[in-house]
């Protein structure tokens, strides 16, 4: 195991300033030093396609639709392929994904999944332990030293053949407080992708093993270009061949459904796919049509991937990474065993089967699962339906998407039980993430904060519409919603929640963002001052 967290900060100089225990390992002052290069060499352009985000939002607010776009009709058009896919990668069929805590890392690599993500987005709450722990495991994971012994004695250890290692770095929006260079919060992306090529980068080039990622919440092409602009300036620091680092990037944001093309072709010297990140995409389609009155989602049980505006979505995303030869990677499955009721599990294995089979048979490469109980039942499906390592000759041409079909109104209702169940995840969620776990089992579902975004967006979209009642004809306005949400206490049980402690603090925090008059761009951008 990496040496442990000390009490005293050293940094390489004084306009990089670490405002958190120091890790000698991690954060040695040449690590240090990289992150400084990279701060100052892309926050500009990282703080300029942030400010694209919000005049592009302002213009949806205001009654714009998203749609293609005209100026890069030409790249769509066109005939051109993204390179060719590492022999590593070639079968993806079943990813797991997770936090970058020490007994996940060992669990999932020896799963038997294809891949394992290690998430510091969704999955994790960043607090700074965890963060720097989670760099110094993955440091022991690359290099075959990780081990871990649990309080009842048991030993864990990696196993030989390991999953194929991939990391996903938090988004383009989110700072990393507790490091600041030249004055300024350093990029959390540019913390997480650069702490971990650093230290791994030569291991894993050199076993021809990566480095792989997974980039998360681009809204444009251009914050792929940045991406693109950021990577090969780390091959070329590190002494790495150009396009070494090989990328996936989830398609988990309304504005980047109408730009997939344009996001592949910036990155078409590493990137090797696209994610359906359903969940996230869900969310996206609440915040950034929130302003437009006939888009409003029924509750979350009743959007499945088979409702039109995410059956065209996925389609669309099979259709384009196969015309340009990338993968066309599905969903979480974010179902978790149910021990203590065999039907019960059975029911929930079943619609998990079904989803994997949905994807297998629409095109998809591989999927995502939550557990390591749910790998059998998806590889399963795509076994079955994809004999061969991918489906890149499945070029879907029948498929034909347009703005309309990803802006599809969905159709269903809101049941008082929904509406509860919205207040219930949320809170629960929100304060494990405050007491520092970011994935907690709720309901027999694995919850991140993808999840927990969608139950607040919901929330405040019904809330703040004005005219929606629930099904039993109940009007849904701030009495509905304050009287459920004071009631919350009595409804959770009254001891063994993760992150017991800050219900109250947790009850509050959704009052608030449910109640304000605009709908907050993220619920971690305003819970993150809270942390550690």
């Amino acid at each position: 195991m990496a040496s442990p967290v000390s009490a005293v900060a050293k940094t390489p100089s004084p306009s990089v300033e670490l405002i958190a225990a120091h890790h000698a390992e991690v954060l040695s002052p040449t690590a240090l030093d990289f992150l400084a290069d990279l701060h100052r060499r892309f926050e500009k352009q990282r703080q300029d396609v942030l400010a694209a985000r919000r005049v592009r939002q302002a213009r949806f607010d205001s009654g714009d639709k998203p749609d293609f776009l005209t100026a890069t009709a030409a790249i769509r058009s066109a005939d051109w392929k993204v390179a060719p896919i590492p022999a590593v990668l070639a079968d993806r069929r079943v990813e797991i994904t997770g936090p970058v805590d020490r007994k996940m890392i060992i669990n999932a690599l020896n799963s038997g999944a294809c891949v394992f993500m290690a998430d510091f987005e969704d999955s994790t709450s960043p607090t700074w332990e965890n963060l720097i722990e989670g760099q110094s495991n993955l440091i022991d994971a690359v290099a075959e030293r990780i081990d871990y012994q649990s309080a009842d004695g048991r030993q864990y250890r990696l196993n030989p053949d390991p999953a194929v290692l991939m990391v996903r770095p938090r988004g383009w929006h989110l700072d990393e407080k507790h490091l600041r260079v030249d004055g300024l919060a350093i990029s959390a992306s540019l913390f997480d992708f650069g702490l971990f090529v650093f230290h791994n980068a030569g291991v894993l080039a050199q076993r021809q093993r990566g480095p792989f990622l997974y980039l998360p919440k681009l809204q444009a092409h251009a914050e792929a270009a940045l991406w693109e602009s950021v990577l090969a300036h780390a091959e070329n620091v590190l002494g790495l061949a150009p396009g070494s680092i090989k990328v996936t990037v989830l398609i988990e944001t309304l504005p980047a459904a109408f730009e997939m093309d344009e996001i592949l072709w910036e990155l078409r010297q590493r990137i090797v796919g696209l994610n359906c990140g359903r969940w996230d995409y869900i969310f996206s389609c609440i915040k950034t049509l929130r302003g437009q009155r006939d888009f409003v989602l029924p509750e979350r049980g009743q959007v499945g991937m088979t409702v039109p505006f995410l059956k065209a979505y996925s389609e669309l995303l099979i259709k384009t990474c196969h015309r340009r030869g990338a993968f066309a990677m599905g969903g979480m499955a974010a179902q978790i065993p149910i021990n203590n009721d065999a039907e019960a599990n059975a029911t929930a294995l079943a619609r998990v089967s079904a989803d994997k089979q949905r994807e297998a048979e629409a095109g998809h490469d591989g999927t995502w699962v939550a557990h390591p109980a749910l790998i059998a039942v998806a590889r399963a499906e795509f076994d079955r339906i994809m004999p061969r390592a991918n489906q890149l000759d499945r070029l879907r041409e029948d498929v034909r998407v347009t703005a309309a079909d990803l802006l599809a109104p969905p159709v269903g209702n809101i049941t008082r039980a929904g509406f509860i169940n919205n207040i219930d995840v949320c809170v629960r969620y929100l304060a494990a993430w405050l007491d520092g776990l970011g994935c907690v089992p709720i309901h027999h579902l694995m919850e991140d904060a993808a999840t927990a975004e969608i139950s607040r967006a919901q929330l405040w979209q019904w809330l703040h519409r004005g005219d929606l009642c629930l099904d039993d004809g109940t009007p849904i306005n701030s009495e509905l919603f304050d009287g459920l949400l004071a009631e919350t206490t009595s409804r959770l049980p009254r001891s063994g929640l993760p992150g017991q402690d800050r219900i109250d603090e947790a009850i509050a925090m959704l009052g608030e963002f449910t109640r304000a008059s605009e709908l907050a761009d993220f619920l971690t951008l305003n819970a993150y001052q809270r942390l550690p």
